[in-house]
């Protein structure tokens, strides 16, 4: 998304707004959710020319896609990333660069607005995204839709009271084939 800036000039006041539509770039998003690869991307910015370089703000709206981290359920909704970000130009050279903020530059009258779109768009995105705040996910048993049964549940004993819990069937099993045999003999 590399966008000309030469119809500004370098005259500090110059103006132009762009709106248009572009693919969206591959890898834009985490784990679960994020902007699929070639999906629309709804630009709406202003381009100010200042001092020190090319001022861009305004709004680019993109489509998330994922899916619920509890549940699996698909997730698709709109987000406007909000866009505020100069781009420093290439003469510039006594502004001072600092490794921990990220500082964009002007290169032979282009822009490029990819790493601006990704900052704004990626840092927004939840890193466990839900489809709704009170999904109940998936039973960790079976895989079985919570949200879908919210009663379904398994009798799941501790592994701890396993052995006892087999001795207290042999010791049922006993006691049946004890009385069995009691009532034969009464007869």
């Amino acid at each position: 998304m590399v966008i000309s800036t030469k119809e500004l000039g370098r005259a500090p006041g110059a103006m132009t707004t762009i709106v248009e539509h572009v693919p969206a770039p591959a890898e834009v998003g985490v784990a679960l959710i994020g902007v699929r690869e070639g999906s629309e991307v709804s630009l709406d910015l202003r381009l100010e020319s200042v001092h020190e370089g090319v001022l861009v703000s305004g709004v680019a709206t993109v489509e998330i896609a994922g899916e619920c981290g509890r549940c699996l359920t698909p997730i698709e909704y709109d987000y406007d990333a909000d866009i505020q970000e100069l781009f420093y130009y290439e003469e510039n050279a006594e502004i001072e660069q600092d490794d921990e903020v990220d500082q964009y530059w002007v290169v032979d009258d282009l822009i490029d607005l990819d790493p601006v779109l990704r900052n704004a768009v990626v840092t927004a995105l939840p890193f466990q995204p839900v489809c709704r705040e009170d999904c109940l996910g998936l039973c960790s048993e079976c895989g079985k839709n919570l949200n879908e049964d919210p009663e379904h549940h398994h009798e799941v004993l501790d592994p701890r009271w396993a052995a006892l819990a087999q001795l207290a069937d042999i010791v049922a099993e006993d006691a049946t084939q004890s009385k069995t045999s009691d009532e034969r003999e009464e007869k």
